[in-house]
């Protein structure tokens, strides 16, 4: 277990998975209906030391310094609420080992055709090889979130557009009641 001094990592709820999926959106308003309180973890890569390494180790270790900084910022929040954490940075494989059960964090991942939805709605829709590299790096690590959440028995919810944020956040509550709940 890391380092916890008020214990904040073991009973957080975790919302982790692909960006475009309502992470925030969803733990804001399970916020608001439970009265918890939200971190907030806008992962931003950062780039990672040259050297002979893929850019997919490359980009998990980006993952894994920025997964280290939220961390960090949990050990010191301080609420008397429980904390929901939420992130596409927060990775199953690095949340798993923190909790003491699977059921305490769940990963949102869009669908093909919902992905394509809102690239088609976003104003930042990819133009330029660059943001093309976004997505493409964006379906590599929801894949790599579901197979790790599915190894590690955490929940994965697919998001389809078929209902709105509130009902999804409906459907994580449920998810989450007993934590909630207590």
């Amino acid at each position: 277990m890391t380092w916890d001094p008020f214990g904040t990592l073991r009973k957080a709820l975790w919302i982790g998975g692909a960006p475009w999926t309502g992470k925030s959106t969803v733990a804001r308003l399970l916020a608001e209906r439970h009265g918890l309180t939200t971190y907030h973890h806008d992962h931003r890569t950062r780039p990672a030391p040259g050297g002979d390494v893929s850019a997919g180790e490359r980009l998990m270790t980006e993952v894994r310094h920025g997964f280290d900084c939220a961390l960090a910022d949990l050990r010191v929040l301080t609420s008397p609420r429980p904390i929901v954490a939420e992130g596409w940075g927060l990775r199953p494989e690095l949340v798993a080992p923190l909790v003491d059960s699977p059921g305490r964090m769940v990963v949102l991942v869009p669908t093909e055709l919902f992905r394509q939805h809102q690239l088609r709605h976003r104003p930042e829709e990819p133009a330029i090889p660059e943001q093309r590299s976004v997505l493409t790096r964006d379906r590599m690590l929801a894949a790599q979130a579901v197979r790790s959440a599915r190894e590690l028995g955490i929940r994965v919810i697919e998001i389809d557009g078929r209902i709105g944020p509130a009902g999804v956040t409906d459907v994580v509550a449920e998810h989450f009641r007993g934590y909630l709940d207590a």
